[in-house]
Protein backbone atom coordinates (compact mmCIF):
# COMPACT_ATOMS: atom_id res chain seq x y z
CA UNK A 1 0.00 0.00 0.00
CA UNK A 2 1.59 3.33 -1.02
CA UNK A 3 2.27 6.20 1.85
CA UNK A 4 -0.23 8.38 2.79
CA UNK A 5 2.81 11.33 3.10
CA UNK A 6 4.44 10.94 -0.36
CA UNK A 7 6.20 14.27 0.58
CA UNK A 8 7.38 12.75 3.59
CA UNK A 9 9.13 10.29 1.61
CA UNK A 10 10.15 12.63 -1.16
CA UNK A 11 12.16 14.69 1.09
CA UNK A 12 13.69 11.46 2.87
CA UNK A 13 15.05 10.73 -0.63
CA UNK A 14 16.04 14.24 -0.92
CA UNK A 15 17.79 14.40 2.34
CA UNK A 16 19.26 11.07 1.91
CA UNK A 17 20.75 11.77 -1.62
CA UNK A 18 21.84 15.25 -0.69
CA UNK A 19 23.96 13.67 2.12
CA UNK A 20 25.41 10.85 -0.06
CA UNK A 21 26.93 13.99 -2.16
CA UNK A 22 27.94 15.85 0.62
CA UNK A 23 29.83 12.68 1.75
CA UNK A 24 31.29 11.69 -1.43
CA UNK A 25 32.51 15.66 -2.53
CA UNK A 26 36.07 15.93 -4.31
CA UNK A 27 36.21 12.17 -3.74
CA UNK A 28 37.14 10.07 -6.90
CA UNK A 29 36.64 6.68 -7.20
CA UNK A 30 39.88 5.23 -6.10
CA UNK A 31 39.31 7.03 -2.76
CA UNK A 32 36.00 5.92 -2.09
CA UNK A 33 37.18 2.08 -2.15
CA UNK A 34 39.30 2.59 0.83
CA UNK A 35 37.16 4.90 2.97
CA UNK A 36 35.23 2.27 4.59
CA UNK A 37 33.35 4.87 6.77
CA UNK A 38 32.01 6.64 3.72
CA UNK A 39 31.26 3.55 1.77
CA UNK A 40 29.29 2.37 4.41
CA UNK A 41 27.55 5.70 5.19
CA UNK A 42 26.71 6.00 1.38
CA UNK A 43 24.94 2.70 1.34
CA UNK A 44 23.10 3.22 4.52
CA UNK A 45 21.53 6.47 2.48
CA UNK A 46 20.63 4.62 -0.15
CA UNK A 47 19.18 1.68 1.62
CA UNK A 48 17.13 4.75 3.48
CA UNK A 49 16.19 6.04 -0.42
CA UNK A 50 15.51 2.38 -1.38
CA UNK A 51 12.74 1.89 1.38
CA UNK A 52 11.14 5.58 0.56
CA UNK A 53 11.15 4.66 -3.24
CA UNK A 54 9.40 1.22 -1.75
CA UNK A 55 6.86 3.15 0.61
CA UNK A 56 6.00 5.94 -2.62
CA UNK A 57 5.35 2.76 -4.72
CA UNK A 58 3.43 3.79 -8.33
CA UNK A 59 3.41 7.92 -6.75
CA UNK A 60 7.23 7.44 -7.94
CA UNK A 61 6.56 6.63 -11.68
CA UNK A 62 3.69 8.52 -12.21
CA UNK A 63 5.74 11.95 -11.03
CA UNK A 64 8.93 11.63 -12.58
CA UNK A 65 8.74 9.15 -14.86
CA UNK A 66 13.00 9.54 -16.29
CA UNK A 67 13.94 7.22 -12.68
CA UNK A 68 14.92 4.04 -12.58
CA UNK A 69 12.68 3.48 -9.50
CA UNK A 70 12.80 -0.36 -9.88
CA UNK A 71 16.25 -0.12 -10.02
CA UNK A 72 16.16 2.17 -6.67
CA UNK A 73 13.97 0.24 -4.97
CA UNK A 74 16.33 -3.51 -5.80
CA UNK A 75 19.61 -1.03 -4.58
CA UNK A 76 18.06 -1.67 -0.77
CA UNK A 77 17.60 -5.23 -1.44
CA UNK A 78 21.01 -6.04 -2.83
CA UNK A 79 22.77 -4.02 -0.10
CA UNK A 80 20.75 -5.60 2.34
CA UNK A 81 21.13 -9.39 1.56
CA UNK A 82 23.59 -9.34 -1.55
CA UNK A 83 26.13 -6.98 0.15
CA UNK A 84 28.99 -9.54 -0.82
CA UNK A 85 28.60 -8.33 -4.18
CA UNK A 86 27.91 -5.28 -3.75
CA UNK A 87 30.64 -3.70 -5.77
CA UNK A 88 31.84 -0.15 -5.16
CA UNK A 89 32.06 0.85 -9.00
CA UNK A 90 28.58 0.29 -9.04
CA UNK A 91 27.58 1.86 -5.98
CA UNK A 92 29.85 4.99 -7.03
CA UNK A 93 28.01 5.08 -10.81
CA UNK A 94 24.88 5.88 -9.03
CA UNK A 95 26.30 7.94 -6.50
CA UNK A 96 27.90 9.96 -9.86
CA UNK A 97 25.64 9.46 -12.30
CA UNK A 98 21.91 9.09 -10.91
CA UNK A 99 21.78 10.47 -7.55
CA UNK A 100 22.20 14.16 -8.90
CA UNK A 101 19.61 14.08 -11.61
CA UNK A 102 17.15 12.71 -9.79
CA UNK A 103 18.01 15.29 -6.65
CA UNK A 104 17.75 18.21 -8.72
CA UNK A 105 13.89 17.28 -9.64
CA UNK A 106 13.44 16.60 -6.28
CA UNK A 107 14.06 19.76 -5.21
CA UNK A 108 12.49 21.78 -7.86
CA UNK A 109 9.18 19.44 -7.31
CA UNK A 110 9.27 20.31 -3.09
CA UNK A 111 9.85 23.57 -3.63
CA UNK A 112 6.22 24.04 -4.77
CA UNK A 113 5.45 22.64 -1.27
CA UNK A 114 5.42 23.67 2.30
CA UNK A 115 7.95 21.70 4.59
CA UNK A 116 5.53 21.03 6.97
CA UNK A 117 2.65 19.28 3.73
CA UNK A 118 2.63 15.64 3.96
CA UNK A 119 0.08 14.66 1.06
CA UNK A 120 -0.24 15.82 -2.71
Amino acid sequence: MPTKRPLTRLRDILENGSAILRYTQGMSLAVYRQDSLHRDACERCLSRISEAAIKLGAVAEELFPHHDWRGIRDIGNILRHHYPDVLDDMIWLTITKHVPPLLIELETFLAKYPDDQETL
